[in-house]
């Protein structure tokens, strides 16, 4: 898992694609939920990396 965002959208994409192919509502429902749990997952990881780009950037020698 080189990259946790891009797994976590694959993740993500996977759900949407099993929400479309569900006939059954409550499974439909569950992968939708379950994709934007890894969109929200995909999100913070950007974020964390961002940080600390961010971080190593304003102080290199502490980080």
């Amino acid at each position: 898992m080189a990259n946790n965002a891009t797994f976590y959208r694959d993740r993500a994409e996977f759900e949407r694609q099993n929400a479309t192919a569900s006939t059954l509502e409550n499974v439909r429902e569950r992968c939708e939920r379950a994709a934007a749990s890894w969109d929200a997952m995909a999100v913070r990881a950007e974020r964390v990396e961002r940080d600390r780009m961010n971080a190593r950037k304003e102080s290199p020698s502490q980080v």
